[in-house]
């Protein structure tokens, strides 16, 4: 794909409008600065590639991502402006996956700690693995941080066990929590996750991006203007020609072909 080339922290495959992003930083998949400018690079991307219509995020090996690369801490340097610096370009690589109008599907193969943990719960729909795990540790190392990313997943109480303890939250903890969707054997992962993908794929575009836009912007809005937005939204859909293309093929028992528009 066109300015996804020569990346050092990552790796892009798409096939059947699903891009699958591979986090490729060995030995465990830390995030530092390259990390998180090419994560944004690539997010930014796929948000503007329209033959993308879903996005798996996953860790190559054992680790989904085992949080910030320490040695690039900028509180070790003492250098003044280094960390509105540093937490600007943080907020920024989770904010590109809220924010890329495609659904991202989290792939946790492995442990998430920290920024890790923050990262797989800024997308839309989380699957685990059985040996996956997501922790905060920040409390052991007397700093903080994560708080509003957990409470996207976590329900109150679990959330603040997780924050307050830096507990380990295993793959089938965190199905019974309701935080993941599936919780399946390692070697299942990313089947299950493609599965999800496909499914979105299938729909009409224009509407699923337009649902990961309520999602976003109605989070903290009261029922009534929240709903209100999502009926704006249905308004705009229902002149377009992917959805009058989807009521034929419902009306015609066919598969649609969408355009995007």
């Amino acid at each position: 794909m066109d300015g996804l080339t020569e990346l050092e922290c990552f790796s892009v495959e798409l096939a059947d409008h699903i891009a699958t992003v591979t986090i490729r930083r060995p030995p465990v998949n830390a995030q530092n600065r390259q990390f998180r400018d090419e994560i944004i690079r690539i997010f930014d991307t796929l948000h503007d590639t329209a033959e993308v219509r879903a996005i798996i995020l996953t860790g190559a090996g054992r680790t989904f991502s085992a949080g910030a690369d320490l040695k690039e801490r900028p509180g070790l340097s003492g250098q003044a402006g280094a960390y509105p610096r540093h937490n600007r370009m943080v907020r920024a690589a989770f904010d590109c996956v809220m924010e890329c109008e495609k659904p991202v599907i989290a792939a946790i193969n492995g442990a998430a700690i920290g920024a890790g943990c923050a990262l797989a719960l800024s997308a839309d729909i989380l699957v685990a693995s059985e040996s996956a795990f997501l922790s905060m540790t920040e409390v052991d190392v007397g700093l903080a941080g994560g708080v509003r990313h957990v409470l996207r997943h976590f329900g109150q109480s679990d959330a603040r066990l997780m924050i307050m303890t830096a507990r380990r939250i295993t793959g089938p903890e965190l199905l019974r929590m309701n935080v993941v969707s599936a919780c399946v054997p390692d070697a299942e992962l990313m089947a299950t996750a493609m599965g999800i993908a496909r499914d979105i794929a299938g729909k009409v575009p224009l509407a699923v991006r337009a649902a990961k836009r309520s999602f976003l912007l109605t989070e903290d809005l009261p029922l009534h203007e929240g709903y209100r937005y999502e009926q704006s939204q249905t308004v705009a859909l229902s002149t377009t020609e992917d959805t009058r293309e989807a009521q034929r093929a419902f009306a015609e028992k066919r598969k649609p072909v969408f355009q995007g528009r």
